[in-house]
């Protein structure tokens, strides 16, 4: 599934294409994706000038006067900005016709992924009870810490509730475990207020670079220019079972943890 990075870099590919542009119409292929699409979108969001696109999470929304379209990418899902007379594939299920000329196509082998809406002044269900930012100020050690305090869950799914952050998905939440030393294993309640802090920076900065660097490229995930990301190759432990740690040569374990694959350094983790 695309991470918090691969959604920030597909909003950040739509947003020159999109904001202040008129959605014409709707052209909806499928109409049942992970949720049938409501007959609020398809009613509502046509004639609408688009007002700016912001990331919660990994969910995508698109504002306008009356609302906001709420998107999700699911499993395989993609969004590209195309000219209106781009031949359809059998997976372009939904295409938002532009003032401009131009599609905003949705491609979704798997239809896991979601076009919902939420009507101005209210918050989706979806939304509603998720935890703060990781790259805002309301995230650091100190929430970690004190969330945390009771706590025998692995701290990597405590790191991954998004109750207590968002968008801090399995291959992140490996990479940051690792760039802070911490077993991800380990009891989210045993791990000291200074760990925590180091977590949190190591989130906030591979986050940030991510972003920075077009997202991971894994299985599906192309931006909206089409272009692949370019994180895969730099990755510490996620998918490097057997292989040796970059930092000491220990070979990478694989293990699972909440029926997610993950990985550590059995050296450089404790």
């Amino acid at each position: 599934m695309p991470e918090l990075p691969e959604v920030e870099t597909t909003r950040r590919g739509l947003a020159p294409h999109l904001v202040g542009r008129r959605v014409v119409a709707l052209d909806v292929r499928q109409p049942r994706l992970r949720w049938p699409i409501p007959r609020e979108l398809r009613s509502r969001l046509p004639g609408q000038r688009i007002e700016a696109i912001e990331r919660r999470a990994k969910y995508l929304l698109v504002h306008t006067e009356p609302g906001s379209a709420l998107l999700h990418l699911g499993m395989s899902g993609s969004l590209r900005v195309l000219p209106a007379t781009t031949p359809v594939g059998p997976h372009d299920h939904v295409d938002w016709r532009l003032d401009s000329g131009q599609v905003l196509r949705y491609t979704d082998p798997r239809r896991f992924g979601s076009q919902l809406w939420q009507p101005r002044g209210e918050t989706h269900e979806l939304l509603a009870g998720l935890g703060p930012e990781p790259l805002s100020d309301a995230f650091d050690g100190d929430h970690l810490w004190t969330r945390s305090r009771g706590r025998r869950a692995a701290v990597k799914l405590f790191l991954m509730d998004q109750a207590i952050v968002v968008g801090v998905g399995n291959i992140y939440a490996s990479e940051a475990l690792f760039a802070a030393g911490i077993h991800p294993a380990r009891a989210a309640g045993g791990v000291s207020r200074e760990r925590y802090a180091r977590l949190a920076a190591e989130v906030k900065r591979i986050l940030a670079y991510a972003i920075g660097r077009g997202g991971t490229t894994l299985r599906d995930f192309i931006s909206p220019d089409g272009v692949p990301g370019y994180f895969e190759q730099e990755l510490m432990v996620y998918g490097r079972a057997g292989e040796p740690c970059r930092v000491c040569g220990t070979p990478i374990r694989a293990s699972v943890i909440g029926q997610r694959s993950t990985f550590h350094c059995p050296r450089c983790q404790r």
